[in-house]
């Protein structure tokens, strides 16, 4: 709360209250900041404090103001006027002539595609607040389990088991294998055979976690300004990781049984994309699962336009070993796998995989060795030890059970708060119907110590949303909803 005692006037405070946040990244580029008549009720003081505070962030350089419009947070290197909404870039005749036949959802996704360089998302806003924590609460808008939820005993003792054995000099002082610990390597390929997805210890290569398997994809695969087709909403930090790379993103809507297929194949006739990025099992952010008459259909594609699939099996140790996949149906041929241990055993044990195509893998282990070399040895080789103790599959089906009940609960305050579900509540992650804009709701509920995850930062290009991401696991607090609920009220005056 802003303080009248304090040795900072008023203006001063809620000055530096916006700049931190603007900062660590709290409040993304591209952001509205509330009009000064709302933020002078939000914070209990005059409209005229509020001109000055915002008067000493233009000075800053940290926000800038848009004739009728209102302030917005400065996208940096990125003029002000390119971020107009007037004047959108020219679209491809070739998706205008389509648009008579296309819903209107097809059709902006399509003008969307027809963008070059399309400008990050604000990913890192998410994973800032991890390390600036807002407060000692659950975070509704967090991609992780609560660490006490991780909390384990087998994971420190499998490091001191093989930390403490003669071999210890052997991987830790040399490098290790380039393409990731052989004994993990054969376990992960054992693994695979139980999701039907079959490859051999060989075909896999060991990364610093999924996310960098996912870019040693798209650097291996792809040159600046190629056509890559992404879900949308999709995950924030892969957006803005292909943007950052150079690449055209080609946003595809992304339903309850999978892509939209018709806006796939008027992208693979006129852009000739050469990857296609897919969560195909509890999609993030709507829980999404993709059938086999969907999966089909993208393989048809693939072959058909030849472009390649990556799909992100970040979430296998929640979800149903049945559940289609597509590298499961296609064999790894067109396909490429990726998945990871960090949700399941600890965001910073960073160890991540990828199986691929024989034809690819030598490609793919170059990108790998110049970037980081190898993996450190020691996480894979306990790692390893806790896969075939069974242990890591004893605590992904506690997590799970804990999973359902915390969902439950959850939903059902969810709906007791006025929202509701634009998807079917299942997995980590809940898609939440709010009616109102909740970019301009997470700002409010800074304040009260929560970090939202608003849902402009799952589309290509920011635009307001009423929807909002909730992680199940830390929204189970009925404290949440109420203060939620009174923020959403006090919004609406």
């Amino acid at each position: 709360m802003l303080m009248k005692s304090s040795t900072q006037s008023l203006t001063e405070q809620l000055s530096a209250r916006i700049s931190e946040r603007i900062r660590n990244r709290l409040l993304a580029p591209g952001a509205r900041l509330p009009s000064v008549r709302q933020c002078a009720q939000q914070n209990g003081v005059s409209p005229s404090t509020v001109v000055a505070a915002y008067d000493q962030l233009l000075a800053q350089g940290l926000v800038e103001a848009r004739k009728n419009r209102g302030f917005f947070v400065r996208e940096s290197g990125r003029a002000a006027s390119a971020t107009e909404d007037d004047g959108a870039p020219p679209v491809d005749p070739a998706l205008e002539s389509a648009a008579a036949n296309w819903s209107t959802a097809h059709w902006f996704a399509a003008r969307a595609a027809g963008r070059r360089g399309v400008s990050p998302v604000n990913a890192t806003a998410l994973i800032r607040g991890m390390f600036h924590k807002v407060s000692d609460k659950p975070q509704p808008g967090m991609g992780v389990f609560p660490p006490d939820w991780l909390e384990s005993t087998f994971m420190p003792a499998a490091v001191r088991k093989v930390t403490s054995s003669r071999s210890l000099q052997d991987f830790s002082l040399q490098y290790g294998e380039p393409l990731g610990d052989a004994g993990l390597r054969r376990l992960l390929a054992k693994k695979l055979a139980t999701l039907n997805v079959h490859t051999a210890p060989e075909h896999i290569i060991t990364t610093v976690g999924a996310t960098h398997a996912l870019d040693i994809v798209s650097r291996t695969l792809l040159r600046p300004g190629d056509p890559v087709m992404v879900e949308e909403p999709g995950w924030a930090v892969e957006f803005a990781r292909l943007a950052a790379l150079g690449m055209h993103i080609l946003p595809v809507p992304r339903r309850a049984d999978g892509p939209d297929l018709e806006v796939m194949a008027k992208y693979c006739e006129v852009h000739k994309p050469k990857l296609y990025v897919s969560v195909s099992v509890f999609h993030n952010p709507t829980g999404y699962c993709l059938t086999p008459g969907s999966a089909h259909r993208i393989l048809q594609l693939a072959n058909q336009h030849n472009f390649h699939v990556v799909e992100d099996d970040t979430y296998s140790h929640i979800a149903p070993e049945h559940a289609t996949r597509l590298t499961a149906l296609d064999g790894l041929q067109r396909t490429i796998y990726v998945s990871g241990f960090a949700k399941i055993l600890a965001p910073n044990w960073r160890i991540g995989y990828l199986a691929a195509p024989p034809t690819l893998v030598e490609q793919l282990l170059d990108t790998k060795l110049l970037a980081t070399l190898t993996t450190p040895a020691l996480l894979e080789k306990a790692l390893a030890l806790c896969i075939e103790q069974g242990q890591l599959r004893r605590h992904s089906e506690r997590i799970r059970t804990r999973l359902d009940a915390a969902r439950a609960r959850s939903v059902k305050l969810a709906l007791s708060a006025g929202c509701s579900f634009a998807a079917e509540p299942v997995g980590l992650f809940g898609w939440v119907e709010t009616g109102v804009d909740t970019d301009a709701l997470s700002q409010r509920m800074l304040d009260e110590g929560y970090l939202l995850a608003p849902g402009a930062l799952f589309h290509a290009e920011r635009k307001p949303s009423t929807l909002m991401r909730i992680n199940f696991a830390t929204t189970q607090d009925a404290a949440f909803w109420r203060i939620f609920e009174r923020v959403r009220a006090e919004k609406g005056r």
